[in-house]
């Protein structure tokens, strides 16, 4: 989107941040190549501008959750290796065929599914079986992965799939010492040679997500996956800041007052009147609320920075909307109201929200809806 975006509110994407970020953590994994994962619109960021700068910068992978999201990459001239692993039976698996994508398989079900559309299609499909180590979310139970690897490697031998990566994914790498990020890598190690054993020969092995790619260089394998830290918000507090880690928040979200007014000691604000001025003072009007993806948990606690100073929701967050005592202080209309960002200038950063919503910084970034226009600054590599 270009700088004629309504001003109403923003969401500023800093594509050198972003460009930065993807080689800091290359530099953090070597020997590793990089996915660089994309999914839900690039974590709210917006998936093809962030793809293309993520690859400008050194990634060789894409990743996203649904098929869908990795054909509308190729549909938008993405080149390269683009991996999709959230399937359901009946889902697009000979588009996803026919459009070169990497699919990661969980269990028979969906291997089948995946070599029937190859036959339909009349051309092998690319797959990637994930073992389930003990997230006990997506992927293949240990007891049921020698049935997994057996008829995988049948598929291959009718040139139906070839396995192009065995992978999984940890429960606690944002949790340093956690006994079961060696118990993983153990499991993983060990259904890694039973596959090789049974006869599969894959490309890449991959297990490590942001934090792993930051703190666990033995996880690296042949690929890391990175998502929020490509976007510069660190994975866990207990992993350290975001500068603490070489990273830049690529996001910064304001909005324009829409409104400033005198209101006396007393006055309720906003809904159920859960926050009433102790004094004559100022009000501001943020026009953002939880449509555009503001948290409303976050109501009389998120941080604002408004003329300099920190704000703090007044009330709760509504739909639409939500104000700011400001003090006495007369900021004209249309006075920028920064919610999050870097941090350079003084202002909240999605950390300070996430605190504030009781929540992780992962989803303060995603939820920020399709009404706040997103604007590429630093849109080049030149640097």
């Amino acid at each position: 989107m270009t700088e004629t975006a309504p001003a109403r509110a923003r969401a500023e994407i800093d594509l050198a941040a972003l460009r930065a970020n993807v080689r800091t953590l290359r530099a953090q994994a070597p020997a590793a190549a990089l996915m660089a994962v994309v999914k839900s619109d690039a974590y709210g960021h917006g998936a093809v501008p962030c793809a293309r700068a993520a690859l400008d910068a050194g990634a060789t992978w894409l990743g996203t959750a649904t098929p869908e999201e990795a054909l509308a990459l190729r549909a938008a001239g993405l080149p390269g290796r683009i991996m999709c692993w959230l399937w359901t039976p009946g889902g697009p698996w000979r588009e996803a065929v026919e459009a070169d994508l990497d699919l990661g398989i969980s269990g028979l079900w969906a291997l089948r599914e995946a070599a029937e559309a190859a036959r339909a299609a009349g051309r092998t499909a690319r797959v990637q079986l994930k073992a389930d180590t003990g997230l006990g979310r997506n992927g293949c139970q240990p007891a049921d992965w020698a049935e997994l690897v057996a008829e995988a490697r049948r598929a291959e031998a009718e040139s139906l799939v070839t396995v192009t990566g065995l992978w999984s994914h940890f429960a606690c790498a944002d949790e340093p010492g956690h006994p079961s990020i060696q118990a993983q890598l153990s499991l993983f190690r060990e259904m890694l040679a039973q596959a090789e054993v049974a006869g599969l020969r894959p490309e890449v092995r991959h297990i490590a997500n942001s934090p792993a790619t930051l703190t666990l260089p033995e996880s690296h394998f042949d690929l890391v996956r990175t998502g929020i830290a490509t976007y510069g918000i660190s994975p866990s507090p207990e992993l350290g800041t975001s500068a603490d880690l070489g990273l830049r928040p690529v996001m910064t979200l304001w909005a324009s007052l829409a409104l400033v007014k005198h209101v006396p000691a007393g006055h309720g604000v906003s809904y159920g009147h859960h926050y009433v001025t102790a004094g004559d003072t100022t009000l501001g009007l943020v026009p953002v609320g939880y449509a555009d993806g503001i948290p409303r948990h976050a109501s009389g606690a998120g941080p604002v920075l408004v003329g300099g100073k920190w704000r703090t929701v007044a009330g709760r967050v509504a739909m639409d909307q939500f104000a700011v005592d400001l003090g006495g202080d007369q900021p004209p209309v249309g006075e920028r109201a920064v919610l999050f960002g870097p941090g350079d200038h003084g202002e909240p950063t999605a950390e300070d929200w996430a605190r504030a919503a009781g929540t992780i910084a992962y989803e303060i970034v995603t939820r920020i809806g399709t009404r706040v226009p997103r604007v590429y600054v630093n849109d080049y590599v030149n640097e």
